[in-house]
């Protein structure tokens, strides 16, 4: 287990969202769940923590109730092999009342914000030439899910 552990609190949510993130990500797997008993603000038997792993980085769901929200200030980010992963992480995440943001960012149903980074966007933004890291950055600031093709094409467009 590791010995920080980003704790996300939800209000009545924390386990069926630490199953959702789970079944998204490869190597994931719920650690253990600790639960509410009688008197509680929660009906008993209620997760209070879940604890998982998301590709082996330890988090837990805490059900602490309505004062707080989650927020774009807090995101996961996750590096995706490729486009496709990317996709299909984006369509899994905004289904069922998540939402879509810009440039790679959306939500999930439960709140929570997400980066889904194709790989070879770093390389692409981070690009010596200032034309072309300035073309792909236009072109995704136009995007919500980032299409890392268009990005490359806008990239090698040449400028007259």
């Amino acid at each position: 287990m590791s010995k920080i552990s980003p704790c996300l609190w939800f209000n009545g949510q924390a386990e069926d969202a630490a199953n959702f993130y789970v079944s998204l990500i490869e190597n994931s797997a719920i650690l253990s769940v600790s639960r509410y008993g009688e008197g509680a603000p929660f009906p008993a038997g209620t997760a209070l923590v879940a604890e998982f792993t998301l590709d082996g980085q330890t988090y837990q769901a805490l059900n602490g109730g309505p004062q707080y929200q989650h927020s774009e200030a807090f995101s996961l980010s996750v590096s995706c092999e490729g486009q496709a992963e990317a996709d299909r992480l984006w369509a899994a995440i905004t289904a069922d009342g998540g939402e879509e943001g810009q440039c790679g960012w959306c939500k999930d149903r439960f709140g929570v914000s997400w980066q889904l980074v194709p790989k070879g966007l770093s390389d692409l933004i981070a690009d010596p030439d200032p034309g072309r890291r300035n073309r792909a950055l236009q072109a995704m600031f136009g995007m919500r899910r980032l299409d890392l093709a268009a990005m490359r094409a806008a990239a090698d467009q040449a400028q007259d």
